[in-house]
């Protein structure tokens, strides 16, 4: 008896890992400003839910895999965001 909880706890833990591991899910959004320079991008985006943040216009670090020269102000994207170091950074674009 002992061994099948056993084995369901780490199922149920193996499901719960493999779910965060997906968690990257893309926000549409649409470039209101772009400071390459600054390496910085000011997105008015819809609710990103992995960050617990509803809607509103907000300011990321541009992430290290992002080709800024790709980004243009006025634009419709679809991006993930994330905490990189404690900054808010745009991490992937489609």
């Amino acid at each position: 008896m002992r061994k099948i909880i056993n084995l369901a706890v780490a199922a149920s833990l193996a499901m719960a890992l493999a779910g965060t591991a997906f968690a990257a899910e893309f926000t549409k959004g649409k470039i209101k400003k772009l400071d390459e320079k600054a390496g910085k991008v000011t997105i008015i985006h819809e609710e990103l839910k992995n960050l617990e943040m509803p809607a509103m216009t907000m300011v990321f670090r541009i992430g290290d895999g992002v080709d800024a020269a790709k980004l243009k102000e006025g634009s419709d994207i679809e991006f993930v965001a994330d905490r990189v170091n404690g900054k808010l950074t745009v991490t992937e674009v489609k």
